[in-house]
């Protein structure tokens, strides 16, 4: 039979059949050596070395003050926003990170700096609220931000710990906490602009604390006493039991968080516009509440990505989950929003998380999730750290703590774990995208059921480069230290820019992942026409790296007239797979636009190409293209190692990519047979349209077929100063030959054998 062989930059590698004629048996494979540590979750690879991926992702968790218990807090955090638990004596509620946006004014702030800065940055995660912060850099856009709330009974006071995001300056933010139930509606104190049934009202800014009656207006004595910690930025309030009492009641509490007027000694409400020292966005409010934040919201409202098909409605979003919210807060009564707090269950130390029940912790379905970055560039948000090149940036999210979607399938985890599946944002939108779709859902719930996660990228606009990058691998363990995974049923898609972070991260890392799916996914950073270079982002082009594909199938949904993301550019990717005999389909769609997928919400076909595929993490033959132009060391996210070879050292690191191309004799097996292309015609049907129709181009391989097994080596190599092979995962021992054609001096190092090659 003939064989088919591969090719990859006009580099022709010699059948195998010839080379194993010259070789001596396999004997003893070496030990895998111990240079890299594998992780000691099972739910991460652990595996001999080389691990797949960069180092962040086997990182352990960093340490992060906001998180932390100090004094009487002991119980652990929940961790998924708009959730509460009794946890080891204490109430807890856990919100939504950077929703503070207070309410919908109608009217936007035309000083925004979410629209003024780069309306594009944030088109498809409008918030729902209007409010914006005063422009002095003291309140970092998200000095109300609520992350979490605790309660905790003592034996002579109950005390209460309030957790922000952003805490500068104690003195300049203000909440309260409303207590019990008076049975009708009345002001909160202090000028807060909004109503409540609560008896008592808990007021705290800075250092100073008051505990009102709010059927008398009586502040109610001794004062509460107050601690503030700025570096976990938490304030505890203790309130005294001869001023104020629950004993073992159930305990109906609101909260509301917002900004303080130090001058005044009340609430700083937010008018037109901002300025310097007073917050805007009040819009067409005749009497703006104060609140930017309010507290156990169990049922925020989920995105509707059919409303994408309508323009007016993207204007009036939830992609924040804040919409309830914003709602409340235009309506100045946020009574809505409350939590029942047994005190009997705080005194007896019961533990609940309340499955099931309203407020309870989720266990399945979508939810957003908090983790601890081991990064942080300050605190809240900064609006002029924009991305959008293929240069590094940290994006506008700096703060240390960053919001994630999640979806657990309600079927119970596989005894060996759940698969993973990546789904990354797209430009403009936000971690929420997908969060309550179809899309997300039937990844979720296909096969032996996977974990879907979407991080936040660092806010909209960081195509996945450098902390951006970081942060998917970040939420990658965050998930694996909290459920059960299996590392080997991993894949990743992604809508528009996040296809174009599919395309980016499976090139990278091929070898951690078993399939890929990109929907009206851009090859480069911004636009590629070819034959022009990518704009802006001049070196971001995954065109170059496509060699590295060659283990991981691919499938590519384009719009034939998408007017962000040129059909040319897509179009050359395909072209550029069919030339290199890759298994891959690119379905092309029309009529439609760049968010036609979005609305349609329809993906059925590519949830079957996706299915429970598993990643080959030790194939026989290897092609990987290298560009350390798109490494990051200091975030820890460099791609020099896949599979069996490690180590890759470009003899020219900043000019071409290097190739590797190695076929390992070991393994008894031939390349497959790369079948001729096909096309064909097709229509998706069952989402919110009729029907859109596509043409599709594919190519597919035969099952390789066995080959003569021997203990050969051989390598193409371009561009390469030095790699490392170990010979156990390639099924090879120290005695290898190993032949080798290469454009440059290179060094081939036998991991555990004590052995390097060197070739001229």
């Amino acid at each position: 039979m003939a064989k088919h062989v591969l090719r990859a930059g006009g580099l022709v590698l010699a059948g195998l059949l010839q080379a194993c004629g010259s070789s001596t048996p396999i004997g003893t494979p070496p030990a895998p050596p111990d240079d890299g540590p594998a992780t000691s979750h099972a739910s991460l690879y652990t595996g001999p070395a080389p691990r797949p991926g960069p180092d962040i992702l086997y990182a352990p968790p960093p340490p992060a003050p906001q998180l932390e218990n100090t004094g009487v807090w002991q119980a652990p955090p929940i961790l998924i926003s708009g959730a509460s638990a009794y946890r080891r004596g204490e109430f807890l509620y856990q919100d939504f990170l950077y929703d503070d946006h207070g309410a919908n004014g109608v009217l936007p702030d035309l000083t925004d700096p979410r629209s003024t800065v780069d309306i594009s940055d944030n088109l498809f995660s409008r918030t729902a609220g209007t409010y914006t912060y005063p422009q002095d850099p003291i309140y970092a856009h998200n000095a109300a931000d609520l992350v979490e709330f605790r309660v905790r009974a003592l034996a002579d006071a109950t005390a209460f710990r309030f957790t922000l995001n952003t805490l500068q300056d104690a003195e300049r933010v203000a909440l309260t906490l409303g207590l019990g139930d008076r049975g009708s509606v009345g002001a909160m104190p202090h000028g807060a602009n909004m109503q409540g049934r609560a008896r008592w009202a808990l007021t705290v800014h800075g250092n100073t604390a008051e505990l009102r009656d709010l059927n008398d207006d009586r502040v109610l004595e001794p004062a509460p006493r107050v601690s503030v910690d700025l570096l976990r930025r938490q304030i505890e309030v203790q309130v005294a039991h001869a001023a104020w009492h629950p004993q073992r009641e159930r305990m109906r509490l609101t909260l509301g968080a917002g900004l303080w007027d130090r001058a005044a000694q009340r609430y700083l409400v937010p008018g037109t516009t901002a300025s310097t020292d007073a917050p805007g966005g009040a819009g067409l409010l005749p009497n703006p509440a104060a609140f930017f934040n309010l507290g156990f919201r169990y049922n925020e409202t989920l995105p509707d990505v059919a409303l994408l098909l309508g323009v007016p409605e993207v204007l009036i979003p939830s992609w924040w989950r804040d919409q309830a919210q914003a709602r409340a807060l235009a309506d100045g009564d946020f009574d809505a929003f409350a939590a029942e707090v047994d005190f009997g269950k705080l005194a007896d130390g019961i533990d609940d998380d309340m499955p099931g029940q309203p407020g309870g912790v989720p266990q399945s379905g979508p939810m957003n999730r908090i983790l601890a970055s081991r990064f942080a560039a300050g605190q809240g948000i900064d609006y002029a750290a924009t991305c959008g090149d293929a240069s590094g940036c940290i994006g506008i999210l700096v703060g240390q703590l960053q919001p994630y979607a999640l979806y657990v399938p309600a079927k119970a985890a596989p005894s060996d774990g759940y698969g993973f599946t990546l789904l990354l944002h797209a430009l403009a939108a936000n971690y929420n995208q997908y969060l309550g779709s179809r899309h997300q859902q039937g990844l979720g719930d296909r096969g032996r059921g996977h974990l879907v996660a979407t991080p936040a990228g660092r806010g909209p606009n960081g195509w996945y480069v450098e902390t951006a990058e970081a942060d998917v691998f970040e939420v990658w363990a965050d998930v694996a230290r909290h459920y059960p995974l299996h590392p080997d049923y991993t894949v990743i898609s992604g809508y528009s820019m996040g296809g174009y972070g599919s395309f980016r991260l499976a090139t990278r890392y091929p070898d951690l992942f078993a399939k890929v799916h990109t929907v009206v996914g851009p090859p480069a950073v911004g636009i590629w026409a070819p034959p022009l270079q990518p704009s802006p982002g001049a070196g971001s082009n995954t065109y170059e790296t496509l060699p590295s594909l060659y283990n991981v199938p691919i499938l590519m949904w384009v719009m034939a007239t998408d007017e962000l993301v040129p059909y040319s550019g897509t179009l050359y990717q395909a072209l550029e797979l069919d030339r290199l005999g890759y298994r891959y389909r690119f379905d092309t769609f029309a009529p439609g636009e760049h968010l036609t997928f979005a609305g349609n919400d329809e993906y059925g076909p590519a949830i079957d190409f996706l299915g429970d595929a598993r990643v080959d993490r030790d194939p026989p033959r290897i092609r990987l293209a290298v560009d350390p132009q798109k490494d990051y060391p200091a975030v820890g996210v460099v791609a020099d190692h896949a599979y069996w070879i490690s180590g890759i050292r470009l003899q020219d690191p900043q000019g071409a990519r290097g190739l590797v191309d190695a076929r390992s004799a070991g393994f008894g097996i031939d390349d497959a047979l790369v079948a001729d292309t096909r096309y064909g015609v097709g229509v998706l049907r069952g989402g919110t349209l009729p029907a859109i129709a596509y043409t599709s181009q594919s190519r597919d391989w035969s099952t390789a077929a066995a080959a003569p097994t021997c203990n050969h080596l051989q390598l193409n190599l371009q561009n390469i100063a030095e790699l490392t092979i170990h010979p156990a995962r390639a099924r090879l021992d120290c005695g290898a030959t190993v032949e080798a054609l290469t454009d440059t001096p290179v060094q081939v190092h036998l991991a555990g054998c004590d052995r390097t090659l060197t070739y001229p």
